[in-house]
């Protein structure tokens, strides 16, 4: 009963327009009150969700993805990215795919691909006759790849709140990672025979695509220092994030574009977009409680477990409950609120923890393209310009492979589970 009053006085708020994470704290601590819980229990849990090691590593990827963005490098990989694949048709677009997946190495969140890269996608595919509607549908689907990628912070919280190998999980985004790339590249390339969409004009001199390709090395060796020093053991996700950040400000001095101007806004957009992702994960972790006091975790997992004991045929229920979820609840919110509550009765069932990652992470992902929250399509139409209605219907296109490569990845374990099982075992 507590627990649905909890649930009642979170939709409540989350109609009336409440940021999240105060639908989050302020019906939790509502509903402790008025069942006359302790009230230091507020305060406790809102500090232990912030006291983890692994969340560490949260504000330092975010840091480096602004420092690659503050001093040009972002740029540096569009336009290496462009140079191999862009004088095919809509060579851009697959660009844009590619581009995605290497500056996800960088970020590993989605709406940071999608505001370090998105004004350049759409500047330059614009320009060679790209539609706003194609050019933002393709810029918001690439960017699912980076919380996948490592370093992926939703995965990275998913470690955190599961207490398992944060290491693992994140390597085991690396292959559904380049799976969601290609089956994307190929849905470009469909798209561009029947649309006939148009090639990459722009011709670069010998002595200047020499110029760019060397000068952009630094930048694309940032992601294969990233997954080799988690690949290798010598880093965990925290040291392997303070190693990029010095990467990034050492490029940074080494190429002169660097200043303290750009430091300050880095350091200050850092600082943003952290507090706001630790003030969901400190709330969740208040709300989360009063479904535990409740035992919804167990109730649910008998649930569960009386509609089927297949693990696949779970966890198609729970891509078909994600996919709803992820409509109205941001997706680090959905990590720390629905973990605790399916990850008992799946493992029962034999699914492997990592693997549940994984696929809860990929869904809450296409749940950011899908309205009513759907914080990648405003995203987009902040970054381009582009009404949010428009922004969508171009979308829709790559719901296809995405939801195909959610699929895969959900029958097929071994996508998730090869690389971490052949890396550590």
């Amino acid at each position: 009963m507590i627990s649905l009053a909890a649930v009642a006085a979170f939709l409540v708020l989350l109609l009336m327009g409440a940021p999240i994470a105060v639908c989050l704290g302020l019906s939790a601590s509502l509903i402790i009150w008025l069942a006359d819980f302790p009230l230091q229990v507020i305060a406790q849990r809102l500090v232990n969700a912030v006291d983890s090691v692994p969340l560490l590593a949260v504000p330092l990827f975010i840091l480096a993805a602004n420092i690659f963005n503050a001093v040009g490098l972002t740029d540096q990989i569009f336009k290496c990215t462009r140079l191999v694949v862009g004088r095919i048709r809509a060579g851009l677009a697959q660009v844009s795919i590619l581009a995605s997946l290497i500056f996800s190495g960088i970020s590993g969140a989605a709406l940071a691909d999608i505001g370090g890269l998105g004004n350049v996608q759409m500047r330059l595919m614009t320009q060679q006759g790209y539609s706003p509607k194609f050019t933002s549908g393709i810029t918001v689907a690439a960017a699912t790849i980076g919380p996948l990628f490592p370093p992926s912070i939703p995965l990275i919280i998913f470690a955190a709140t599961a207490e398992i190998s944060a290491v693992k999980v994140l390597l085991a985004g690396v292959v559904p990672a380049l799976l969601i790339t290609l089956l994307l590249m190929i849905m470009v390339g469909l798209m561009a025979r029947k649309y006939d969409l148009p090639r990459d004009t722009h011709r670069v001199p010998a002595t200047e695509a020499l110029s760019i390709a060397v000068s952009s090395i630094p930048a694309m060796l940032a992601p294969i220092l990233l997954v080799g020093g988690l690949v290798s053991g010598y880093f965990g996700p925290t040291e392997v994030a303070a190693v990029t950040v010095a990467y990034g400000l050492l490029l940074g001095l080494l190429q002169r574009s660097l200043t303290w101007e750009l430091l300050k806004n880095a350091a200050r957009e850092t600082v943003r977009a952290t507090s706001m992702i630790l003030f969901v994960v400190a709330t969740a972790a208040v709300f989360a409680w009063i479904l535990t006091v409740e035992q919804v975790p167990v109730k649910a997992g008998a649930l569960l477990l009386g509609l089927s004991e297949n693990p696949i045929v779970l966890l198609i229920i729970v891509n078909l409950l994600l996919l709803v979820v992820g409509m109205f609840l941001e997706s680090i919110a959905a990590i720390l609120i629905l973990t605790p509550i399916l990850m008992p009765a799946l493992t029962q069932a034999g699914v492997d923890p990592i693997h549940l990652g994984v696929v809860m992470v990929l869904n809450l992902m296409i749940g950011l393209l899908t309205p009513p929250i759907g914080m990648s399509l405003y995203m987009m139409s902040a970054v381009s310009g582009v009404p949010v209605e428009k922004v969508l219907r171009g979308t829709l296109p790559f719901f296809l492979p995405l939801l195909l490569a959610l699929l895969l990845v959900t029958v097929l374990p071994g996508l998730s589970l090869w690389l971490p099982n052949m890396l550590f075992n």
